[in-house]
């Protein structure tokens, strides 16, 4: 059964408007510290960087890292891939994205991710997707939008994904079950610290650095061993998202479906998938409790109640304003000299705006960047 587009999706179905099919593209690999920062500065230099001779010395990693680098960077929609008119090999091109340029570039808002914050955002860029910029790890986006269990198994982790990718996309679109399992192990490695970790081991304290994403505490390990090691998705309160980055996630997803003033109840940003709530494992309560300060002191903001319902009213175009209140934390990093606007930017990377024949490649580019550009002019 494959599943109409539509503006919100159905519980428990995958969209193809809001996800890509890729599977198992990783290598095995969960994205390492540094390389998202080295990619960006390769592919600024030289779109074809990922099918280059010299690529392994470029980026100093094996074959398969820098396959897994590559994956990485769009998935994390900081690259868009496309078909280039200079090249006659099948090989695509990679561009920079304006909001890679925005955090990685050296002088971006933060290039090297010293800043929990930026994993909270480039955790949201990840699994969160639209038309536009489609989610391009399925099997994450299943387990933090769709899977209903908060203690799974790592079977149980690939049981849940693929029921939802067969009831939601043709035969043929099914990706191999080995694929699946590897996606979900490369999932258990990038967010759940280590079961058994040993400050006095040097390999545990290297091992605890290679993924920065683990520092989000979203995924505990629970006990059993084999088929039986359990994991939990913890939920709550997040000391270490900045309520900016919490609400510039809430106006992003509230833009998907207005661009102009309007409001958007607490409990869709909480609960409906594809929204924060789901993304960082926060109940309506707690997502209110972290933002209410924030919101109380930014004039363009307000939390409303009718009916018994709490909603975040907005009153400007939600993209615009979401841009704005990140920028804002960042130091206004659009404001320093010549830092390009989104329209600059595509104009020096015209790749932004081709398409590929290759029925899986997606943008990487704002949502409705035109739209930036006149607020931002």
């Amino acid at each position: 059964m494959k599943l109409k587009g539509s503006t919100v999706m159905p519980e428990g179905r995958l969209s193809s408007d809001v996800v890509g099919l890729k599977f198992n593209r990783h290598e095995s690999f969960p994205p390492r510290f540094g390389w998202l920062h080295k990619a960006y500065l390769q592919v600024k230099k030289d779109e074809m960087l990922f099918h280059a001779p010299d690529a392994l010395v470029r980026l100093g990693v094996g074959k398969n890292m820098v396959d897994s680098m590559r994956y990485w960077a769009q998935a994390f929609k900081l690259t868009h891939e496309y078909r280039s008119a200079d090249v006659q090999a099948r090989a695509l091109a990679a561009a920079p994205t304006w909001r890679a340029r925005w955090l990685l570039d050296e002088d971006g808002a933060d290039p090297y991710l010293e800043d929990t914050g930026s994993l909270w955002l480039l955790h949201w860029w990840l699994v969160s997707g639209e038309k536009e910029a489609k989610c391009l790890v399925p099997s994450w986006y299943v387990m933090f939008h769709l899977a209903p269990l908060a203690r799974v198994t790592v079977d149980e982790m690939a049981t849940l994904i693929t029921r939802e990718v067969h009831s939601s996309f043709d035969r043929d679109k099914w990706p191999a079950p080995d694929s699946i399992s590897r996606d979900v192990q490369c999932f258990v490695k990038m967010y759940a610290p280590d079961m058994d970790p040993n400050p006095l081991s040097p390999g545990s304290f290297e091992d605890s650095l290679l993924c920065p994403f683990k520092e989000l505490g979203l995924l505990e390990y629970q006990g059993g061993r084999g088929k039986e090691r359990t994991y939990r998705f913890t939920s709550g309160i997040r000391p270490s998202l900045p309520p900016s980055v919490l609400v510039h996630t809430c106006l992003d997803y509230a833009a998907r479906f207005s661009r102009k003033p309007d409001s958007i109840s607490l409990a869709r940003l909480a609960s409906e998938p594809g929204a924060p709530g789901r993304a960082f494992h926060m109940r309506e309560p707690e997502l209110a409790r972290s933002i209410e300060a924030f919101v109380e002191n930014h004039p363009q903001l307000e939390i409303v109640e009718s009916l018994g319902q709490r909603s975040l009213r907005f009153a400007d175009n939600p993209e615009t304003l979401a841009w704005d209140i990140l920028d804002e934390l960042y130091g206004r990093v659009r404001d320093r000299a010549g830092f390009p606007t989104p329209d600059e930017w595509a104009r020096r990377n015209p790749g932004l705006k081709k398409s590929t024949d290759d029925a899986e490649a997606t943008q990487g580019q704002i949502p409705q960047q035109s739209t930036m550009i006149e607020e931002l002019a």
